[in-house]
């Protein structure tokens, strides 16, 4: 037996029409409010929507006045939809004559599935048999059906073995406001009705326009004296709602098109009134509007807001702005200059003005890399900091992350949805900045800066960190060094290494920092390492006196294949040159976790040096080929460099090349190391000054052998690198194990001695942490007398 509900049209009391609107999720009550802000009544929030019983008028008002939904449709049938024979039974039962004739055009669609019936086009294919099917009998024909803008648009919505069909009032989403074609908007856009939601959880102007609502003139200089800005307003589309919020205009005024257009249940003279209605508020609301401003950095996306503000109307009223998210202070002070009639100097501290901010930034998953939000954070912070303390801040994004690197809690939170993308609109209250600063003397003239920090024991982290950074400069000036370690977990709280890069571009210098976080223990609070991490990168550019843009964050992690290094990029773009002990080497600060350059290593590299003057020298497991550069520097008679990676071996030969060692007495090979020693020993050469610096571990795919450690497999390996000696030969074998113990017996008894001189190689900026690696003088064991 069919189970249906009686047919809307055909209900004694018009008023107890029922109709459900679907909507985000997330704004199921904010839809509810602006419904019953328009007099209806029993509205019921529902998951994705909200239903509500009323009249065809009340449907039309809000098809023209909801903001924040995403369609409304009326209730045409309720019943079983256990299998495609119920469903069209039902669908039959509706006299269709009421909807629709034979000279309309319609559509339908399906959503849901069950058991029997999976597939969308299906179900919708059997409501259009059942309407077509009544009406060929009622009028010999059937109408034909149009997927584009039809005379009557529904819907049948499947769910478990019930369905419910619908007419589509809207016709198209409700989001579709008319001043935007489809697809003309920026990068990653909210969806109008997302954006107006927001908007109204957010409070702006205070409440959820009504259809009551009239702008009292006492209200009016107050609306006046009020700002909404998007520091990263992309297309506009939170201006553009606010515009029409602010200006009490009805969201669907400008549209062209709905759903009801052709339906044979269209009241034309109730629509046509509530037209007319919505541009008498318009014209009143627009008399005294709040000034909306947009910022934004890509000049061809604000040109595209502007003229969509122009189709909306509010061409005059929304000022866009090419400028960056810091410089939202002076834009805004700007702005309220220029529209000051008595042409004063308008300063935000010092009037009365209220404010808000409302932005969707950017974020990974949509169209910013992990690596590049913290800076864009830091640029946010900068921006919102320059406004007054009595305004608020309303962002939407899934990045939990960013209250840490604004340095502000919400006062509340909300979950919504953009698009598939679950995320939170964040509410802020700016005055919360105040309480959350550390007062940070600049190094170069004394002047006080307020940083935003988070722990408490920043203040102690920041004295630290400018003592070192002191008296390592004048260490450094004094040496000549101008790349070196400043900090190494000299707190334990903080257990950061930071180094010091100046780098030379002709005559350019430019100081970099590179931060590299200590993995913490198991038993420290995640949240705290993530907070102390957000503080050190606000307190090392201020401390240290370096650009922010310059501070390079990295993440200490293993290699994939337990390699010594990642595998470097090819973007040369991110590469910088710098001196060290008068040699120029290309360093690569933003690509990787390894540098290229590996600072503790600056005593060894001159060990070489000062030992390689006419004799032919061998660099294995190569890397950049730093050591090499510096046995030509020492007048080697030839060098030979050996690495399994083509990507590091042109990074070496540029090095070589800065330095003008280009001769053939300098050869590189691309070869796996193990193997590499088996095939030259075989060949007869032989060498006098050998440097192996080998990785802790590798199971490469490259490499001959499934796996190697060097703790393992350290005696083997030097007991080939010793057999290509010459008698008086020497080998400089480095490791970067901190438990690395050499095999003394082992050695010996292959005839090699060893010799620890890691004391002489550990750099004054290394003292700190002695075991950043370990350095031996490995040779022959009755080697000739030198």
């Amino acid at each position: 037996m069919v189970s249906i509900r009686k047919n809307a049209l055909k209900c004694s009391e018009a008023s107890r029409l029922e109709f459900y609107v679907r909507c985000p999720f997330g704004l199921e009550t904010t839809v509810a409010h602006e419904l019953e802000s328009m007099d209806i009544r029993k509205v019921r929030p529902l998951k994705g929507g909200v239903a509500f019983f009323g009249s065809l008028e009340q449907a039309y008002r809000a098809c023209l006045w909801l903001r924040s939904a995403s369609r409304v449709l009326l209730v045409l049938l309720r019943c079983s939809a256990k299998d495609a024979a119920s469903l069209y039974a039902g669908a039959q039962t509706i006299d269709w004559s009421l909807h629709l004739n034979p000279d309309l055009t319609f559509a339908v669609s399906a959503r849901g599935t069950n058991t029997e019936l999976k597939n969308t086009q299906f179900t919708a294919l059997k409501v259009k048999d059942a309407l077509c099917d009544d009406l060929v009998k009622k009028f010999g024909s059937r109408p034909d059906v149009r997927q584009h803008r039809p005379d009557v648009q529904l819907e049948v919505a499947v769910r478990q073995d019930k369905a419910s069909l619908y007419l589509d009032l809207s016709g198209e989403p409700l989001h579709r406001r008319g001043y935007r074609t489809q697809g003309e908007q920026g990068a990653a856009p909210l969806k109008e009705n997302l954006a107006a939601g927001i908007l109204l959880k957010s409070g702006w102007l205070g409440t959820v326009t009504s259809q009551k609502n009239r702008i009292e003139e006492e209200q009016q200089a107050t609306r006046q004296r009020e700002i909404l800005l998007d520091p990263l307003c992309g297309s506009g589309t939170f201006l553009h709602e606010a515009a029409m919020i602010a200006a009490d205009m009805a969201p669907g005024l400008l549209r062209e098109y709905w759903g009801f257009s052709g339906w044979l249940g269209h009241q034309e003279e109730t629509w046509n009134e509530l037209l007319e209605e919505a541009r008498v508020r318009l014209e009143k609301g627009r008399a005294n509007m709040p000034r909306l401003i947009g910022l934004d950095t890509d000049e061809a996306v604000l040109d595209l807001a502007q003229q969509q503000a122009e189709r909306a109307g509010f061409g005059d009223r929304i000022l866009f702005r090419h400028a960056s998210v810091e410089q939202a202070r002076r834009v805004v002070e700007t702005a309220l200059s220029e529209d000051s009639k008595k042409g004063e100097i308008i300063e935000l501290g010092k009037t009365a003005r209220q404010g808000m901010v409302v932005t969707n930034p950017p974020y990974a998953e949509r169209m910013m890399s992990e690596n590049d939000l913290p800076l864009l954070y830091r640029k946010m912070r900068q921006g919102l900091q320059g406004l007054p303390a009595e305004w608020t801040a309303h962002l939407i994004t899934p990045d939990t992350s960013i209250d840490m690197h604004l340095g502000l809690s919400p006062y509340e939170t909300e979950t919504l949805y953009n698009g598939k993308i679950e995320a939170t609109l964040r509410h802020y209250h700016l005055s919360d900045f105040a309480s959350n600063t550390l007062q940070i003397n600049r190094p170069q003239d004394g002047i006080p800066v307020s940083v935003s920090v988070l722990d408490k024991g920043a203040g102690q982290f920041a004295a630290r960190l400018r003592k070192v950074d002191k008296e390592r400069r004048k260490w450094a000036k004094r040496e000549g060094i101008s790349c070196y370690r400043v900090y190494d977990a000299d707190l334990p709280d903080y257990a950061f290494a930071i180094d010091r890069y100046e780098g030379i571009q002709g005559s350019t210098h430019e100081v970099y920092t590179c931060v590299a976080e200590y993995k913490a223990p198991k038993e420290i609070d995640p949240e705290k390492v993530q907070r102390r991490h957000f503080d050190a990168m606000n307190i090392i550019p201020v401390v240290m006196d370096i650009d922010e843009n310059n501070v390079i964050s990295k993440v200490r992690e293993r290699a994939k294949g337990g390699g010594q290094y990642r595998e470097a990029g090819d973007d040369l773009e991110t590469r910088v040159l710098v001196k060290e002990q008068g040699l120029t080497f290309e360093v690569d600060l933003r690509g990787y976790l390894d540098t290229g350059l590996f600072l503790d290593h600056r005593l060894t590299r001159d060990l070489i040096r000062k030992k390689a003057e006419g004799k032919d020298f061998l660099n294995l497991f190569a890397y950049t080929g730093t050591a090499t550069v510096y046995a030509a520097a020492g007048g080697a008679h030839s060098t030979t460099t050996i690495d399994m990676s083509n990507t590091y071996l042109s990074w070496f030969k540029r090095n070589m090349s800065l330095n003008g060692f280009t001769g053939s007495e300098h050869r590189a090979e691309r070869a796996d190391v193990l193997a590499w020693l088996k095939k030259e020993k075989m060949s007869g050469a032989r060498y006098d000054l050998i440097f192996v610096d080998p990785p802790t571990f590798s199971n490469s795919k490259k490499m001959e052998v499934a796996s190697w450690s060097v703790q393992r497999d350290h005696v083997d390996l030097l007991k080939d690198v010793v057999s290509l000696l010459r008698p008086k030969g020497e080998v400089l074998f480095s490791c970067n194990l901190r438990s690395f113990k050499p095999d003394v017996d082992g050695l010996s008894a292959s005839g090699i001695s060893i010799e620890d001189i890691t004391e002489k190689t550990i750099p004054e900026d290394f003292k700190r942490s002695k075991r950043i690696h370990r350095c031996y003088a490995v040779y022959r064991k009755y080697r000739q007398s030198t």
